[in-house]
């Protein structure tokens, strides 16, 4: 059974006489007579009573024209859902990034898209770096704010800023007298680094590992905000990108000058997925964002 089938059933059923059936779904008579009978021969019934050139739906036709029509009607709503979701001034976005984005420039960018495009929708989402990499790939999600240090060939990567990573460390902590240091003389400090989830923990491990030095770990957060927590309670160092949701009454973030410390944030959607238009109008308003960013 197939969606001509269908439709060529609900077109004779409605005109009852299938030379002007034919006529209107601009098809051979006989064409349109094999479909009804190869239909009627897939169902186990006839559909039909045919008296001369008309045919009339029996009470087996009328009975499954009932399901055809609803069908038929929330196909047509499935179309207008997925037109409302796509379209560019009214549809949704479903975004995942990094929680330490969310602490403003998410905001920033959504609040300044939705000046101009009010009727946009988001979905929005809040996890690691490799969550969101699955999330994509399984099409969970539309675009993503994340970090760019992974290697995934499904993936678009698309460099939008660099964020600086900064020794941090308790205000009183010796090293707090210094505005600018070299990691190496870090490298004797209990460190407190990132859960495996974070891309943190990689960068922070590689960096180190640049400097000539293992890190001490002694103990992993699961977010940037926790890990300078337990920096400021003097339970060892770390190496984070300056936010806002940091306590600096309680913790010093110092310049690193060798190696240079980073982290590469970036837009990410899966390759030669389907993009909408709302969401290639997102990405296209990111764009701009960022080159005056």
């Amino acid at each position: 059974m197939d969606w001509h089938q269908i439709n060529y059933f609900q077109t004779v059923a409605q005109v009852q006489h299938i030379t002007r059936a034919a006529k209107q779904l601009a098809i051979s008579q006989p064409a349109l007579s094999r479909s009804i009978s190869k239909l009627e021969d897939e169902l186990g019934v006839q559909l039909f009573d045919r008296k001369g050139r008309n045919i009339y739906l029996n009470r087996y036709g009328k009975i499954f024209l009932n399901r055809v029509e609803q069908s038929i009607k929330q196909i047509e709503i499935g179309k207008q859902e997925i037109w409302d979701e796509i379209h560019p001034n009214s549809g949704t976005v479903s975004l995942s990034f990094l929680p330490s984005l969310g602490i403003s420039l998410v905001p920033d960018i959504l609040s300044s898209f939705q000046k101009k495009h009010p009727n946009v929708k988001f979905q929005l989402t809040q996890a690691s770096n490799r969550q969101i990499i699955e999330q994509l790939k399984s099409r969970e999600v539309d675009l993503a704010l994340t970090s760019l240090h992974h290697e995934d060939k499904e993936v678009i990567c698309q460099l939008l800023l660099t964020e600086e990573l900064f020794l941090v460390v308790a205000i009183n902590h010796p090293l707090a007298s210094y505005n600018e240091v070299d990691l190496t003389l870090a490298k004797n400090e209990p460190f407190i680094s990132f859960k495996e989830t974070n891309v943190l923990q990689v960068i922070i491990k590689e960096l180190c590992n640049n400097a000539g030095f293992s890190p001490n770990v002694v103990f992993e957060g699961e977010d940037i905000g926790t890990v300078s927590g337990l920096v400021g309670a003097k339970l060892g160092v770390s190496l984070i990108p300056d936010l806002q949701v940091l306590d600096k009454s309680k913790v010093k973030l110092i310049r690193v000058k060798n190696p240079i410390c980073k982290r590469e944030i970036g837009m990410a959607w899966i390759k030669d997925g389907y993009v909408s238009p709302v969401v290639e109008g997102f990405i296209q308003y990111i764009n701009r964002f960022f080159k005056n960013y």
